[in-house]
């Protein structure tokens, strides 16, 4: 089976962080990836979900936060403003690139990743049309989340209470369009039979909606 979309590999910011860009033929948005501790661009979830974005028509930008070097060093997996930075980096990447230009971005963010979305967000609103986290973290954005802009939705999984409540907390504090989604039977990291394609459907429903006149 053809793919709908044409995959390559990109060079994203200062420090020559590798990344994959899937672009379909005629994109209607970017939706540039924030992944979690631990993960990167080869994320086996964030690839489907990103998969799967491209079938709906939306390029998708998945890139390693942080050198091999600097991963490491663990305190850099959780450095939020070091990982927010590299976020913005990859903002700006993409208002640069020829085939990119004038599509309007979204954010999707994953774990920790989730916390630098919305700090990126919150640096360069001009730039963000939308925000999802996926069992993200957005307590660990702290100050930033008051002065998110774009619309942010919060999905988290039906089992994962410290995460729920943490996620309740950060609800409180953003000043945008919000909503916290939470996925029946689901666990951290999604995994359980049909969760994930969930994710799927609120974030490409999310996207679809704010993504259409942003930019």
């Amino acid at each position: 089976m053809t793919e709908s979309f044409i995959k390559e590999e990109v060079i994203v910011g200062r420090q020559g962080l590798e990344g994959v860009l899937r672009k379909p033929r005629e994109p209607r948005g970017l939706v540039i990836f924030a992944h979690g501790s631990g993960s990167s661009r080869l994320s086996p979830r964030n690839n489907f979900v990103a998969g799967e974005l491209s079938k709906r028509g939306f390029a998708s930008l998945l890139f390693d936060l942080l050198t091999e070097q600097e991963a490491q060093d663990r305190r850099n997996v959780f450095d939020i403003a070091l990982l927010g930075e590299r976020v913005v980096e990859a903002l700006e990447w993409a208002t640069r690139e020829p085939a990119l230009h004038g599509l309007p971005i979204g954010l999707f963010g994953a774990s920790t990743g989730g916390a630098a979305a919305l700090v990126a967000a919150a640096a360069r609103p001009a730039l963000v049309g939308a925000v999802v986290s996926r069992g993200g973290r957005p307590d660990l954005a702290e100050r930033a989340l008051p002065l998110v802009k774009a619309p942010t939705l919060l999905i988290v999984g039906g089992l994962d209470d410290l995460v729920i409540q943490l996620n309740q907390s950060a609800l409180l504090m953003l000043q945008c369009a919000k909503r916290l989604d939470i996925v029946p039977g689901a666990t951290h990291l999604f995994e359980e039979p049909g969760t994930l394609e969930t994710v799927v459907s609120l974030a490409i429903d999310w996207f679809d909606r704010h993504l259409r006149n942003a930019g």
